[in-house]
């Protein structure tokens, strides 16, 4: 038997102990909150799980996506420090540069802000109770 035949065998059994030792000792108490939709920050009310999505999300995930790209692009330069010369950092610094002017647009028209939906209110402290207790101190 090959070192990898045991490797792959020793790592499945680990992997079979382990959710048989979560299904036995894991609690199991679900209960309404637990069932209900939650999507994307927001609760869902009944009838209403199919209401119009942002796509201010997917722009999140396009520059998450982006920047992903950049570290895997400039990864090779950086294993390959001692082989490049001027011209691999120059081009490597211009690609940063591109991908860095796409950010800063971005951030200038206000691409990433995402409006809130949710209200907050606001409570006054009252601070006449306040002062009068520690009047009595």
């Amino acid at each position: 038997m090959s070192s990898m035949t045991l490797f792959i065998l020793f790592v499945s059994i680990i992997a079979l102990l382990f959710l048989f030792i979560n299904l036995i000792f894991a609690p199991h108490n679900p209960y309404q909150e637990k069932y209900s939709i939650f999507e994307c920050g927001f609760h869902s009310f009944l009838g209403q799980n199919r209401t119009q999505f942002g796509v201010k999300f997917f722009i999140f995930a396009l520059v998450y996506l982006l920047l992903d790209l950049e570290i895997l692009l400039t990864f090779p330069f950086a294993v390959s420090e001692y082989v490049n010369n001027i011209y691999g950092l120059i081009i490597l610094l211009g690609f940063i540069t591109i991908i860095t002017i796409g950010f800063v647009y971005e951030l200038g028209k206000s691409a990433l802000k995402i409006d809130s939906r949710q209200v907050i209110t606001m409570t006054r402290f009252n601070y006449s109770s306040t002062i009068e207790y520690l009047g009595k101190i």
